[in-house]
């Protein structure tokens, strides 16, 4: 099994990144786009299992290490 993790900031941290890939697109010619947000995705194999286990040491992983939970937000999919 597959956990996809998606981290992004919160709406309320300022994001340089986004704002450096905003400007970037503009002076590309792409002036329609109006924000960006930049975050990471995480992919994990995982053994088989009970998924409503695997669902909470994901959540917990996220909260422990892969995110600042400060800053960051994350939401993550399964994929057999």
């Amino acid at each position: 099994m597959k956990a996809k993790i998606y981290i992004s900031l919160k709406p309320t941290v300022s994001d340089p990144q986004g704002t450096t890939i905003k400007g970037a697109l503009h002076k590309l010619g792409f002036y329609n786009v109006n924000d960006v947000r930049a975050g990471k995705f995480i992919e994990l194999e995982i053994e088989d299992g009970d998924e409503s286990d695997i669902r909470v040491q994901v959540s917990e992983m996220c909260q422990k290490l892969l995110t600042n939970p400060i800053i960051e937000d994350f939401d993550f999919e399964f994929e057999n």
